[in-house]
């Protein structure tokens, strides 16, 4: 019997257990360690930020939905992963032994990377449902005293998406409070230019993007490096193409929410060999470690270069189909590697992403996510708004009932009429 052990239930965790029972059948064991008893459905957290979702709505406990499955469940920190002993340790004194071990931790929070961010700092953010919460206690406070608020993502950031659709739901919801022309927005960010997203632009995102910033009275600072951050004041270094600083801003702000950078989570990226220099683990194109074979990896955690040089760092996001993608093809090679069977099944790293806009939305298509690309195109309109709302529903119903189909593939490329993807 082979015991693997899937470390995080995010939305890659999750689906992986899920995939792994079905898979693998009564006769091996499964197991999800996870820091919360909690689901969250960490897409919706914009929302809840401006009190368009409350946390009930997008969260669920872990331990019922496995247990309806079979998979055991272990809360706890993960404070060692022990490599030789193919043991992981927790900060609640108990050891998990694992055969194989999928690590879908999603990503560390590096608020340190820029002096004063963060919720411990002066800013918010909506990684996270604590976060999220905080962000929507200031949101309240911002209406009471209302003043300039700033949005983006900082250096190294990988994941715009959210700074982006957090700049535009807030938008909506303050012109529906009649507030908008008491509260100027500013959006600061590491790319090099509106619409990068990570990903070098996606179709006409560029020109899209900017349109909409203009249309909603958002103005925007782009190829910037947030410096450090005091109460009021943040601190941005703006940078020609050439990666020259053209000028120095010192914003002022009554409310920020900055995406910050990711790193890998602490015990994961202290294994040697496993990853790369800011933690994240390098995978083969079976989502395998080159080190450690028994060791899968799938998610924001992994390793993926940028797609090309920016003058302030980026990063490359991960995206839920993408995620999708890593974790049927772990599953499978899992299966095969204890049938003796050579590896042949490889992710996905195709980007396709619904983000909503408030009162409107954008999905964008990239295949594949690194150029040159097969297709490259976005949509703007209502019916992305409604799918996105739609397909929270969908996602958190099919993770609570524990369903193994592929609920992006079948949900997303339904909604964008994409029969399959090559």
């Amino acid at each position: 019997m082979a015991n693997v052990v899937v470390l995080g239930a995010g939305t890659g965790g999750m689906p992986a257990a899920y995939e792994l029972q079905e898979e693998l059948g009564k006769e091996h064991k499964v197991t999800v360690v996870n820091a919360s008893d909690h689901f969250q459905f960490v897409p919706s957290n914009p929302w809840v930020g401006v009190g368009w979702r409350k946390r009930n709505d997008i969260t669920f406990p872990i331990g019922p939905a496995l247990k309806n499955k079979g998979i055991d469940f272990v809360a706890g920190t993960v404070t060692r992963i022990d490599t030789e002993a193919n043991r992981l340790e927790l900060d609640n004194g108990k050891n998990v032994d694992y055969d194989y071990l999928v690590i879908t931790t999603g990503p560390k929070l590096a608020f340190e990377e820029v002096p004063g961010s963060g919720p411990a700092g002066h800013t918010v953010s909506v990684c996270t449902i604590d976060h999220a919460e905080k962000a929507h206690e200031s949101y309240m406070k911002l209406l009471e005293n209302p003043g300039p608020v700033i949005i983006g993502a900082m250096p190294f950031a990988s994941c715009f998406g959210p700074a982006y659709e957090y700049a535009f739901i807030m938008d909506a919801d303050l012109r529906k409070r009649r507030m908008r022309k008491k509260i100027p927005m500013t959006y600061v960010t590491s790319e090099p230019y509106i619409g990068h997203l990570g990903l070098g632009g996606v179709g006409d995102s560029k020109g899209m993007l900017e349109s909409e910033l203009r249309q909603h009275d958002i103005n925007f600072i782009t190829n910037a490096k947030v410096t450090k951050v005091e109460a009021g004041t943040m601190f941005v270094e703006q940078y020609d193409d050439d990666g020259a600083v053209i000028k120095n801003h010192e914003l002022p702000f009554n409310y920020s929410m900055m995406l910050p950078a990711f790193k890998g989570v602490d015990c994961v990226a202290a294994v040697e060999g496993l990853c790369n220099p800011r933690g994240f683990v390098l995978v083969d194109e079976h989502q395998r470690s080159p080190k450690y074979p028994n060791i899968y990896s799938a998610g924001v955690c992994i390793a993926i270069p940028p797609v090309e040089a920016t003058p302030v760092p980026t990063g490359a996001p991960k995206t839920g189909y993408m995620i999708e993608s890593m974790v049927t093809a772990i599953v499978h090679n899992i299966h095969d590697d204890i049938a003796g069977k050579e590896l042949t099944h490889k992710g996905t790293w195709n980007a396709i992403c619904l983000a909503d806009m408030g009162d409107t939305g954008a999905a964008f298509v990239a295949l594949p996510q690194i150029p040159p690309r097969n297709v490259a195109w976005m949509k703007k309109g209502k019916w992305v708004h409604y799918a996105k709302i739609a397909f929270e529903k969908y996602f958190i119903r099919k993770m609570k009932k524990g369903t193994s189909e592929p609920v992006y593939e079948k949900y997303i490329l339904k909604a964008l009429g994409i029969e399959r993807l090559e």
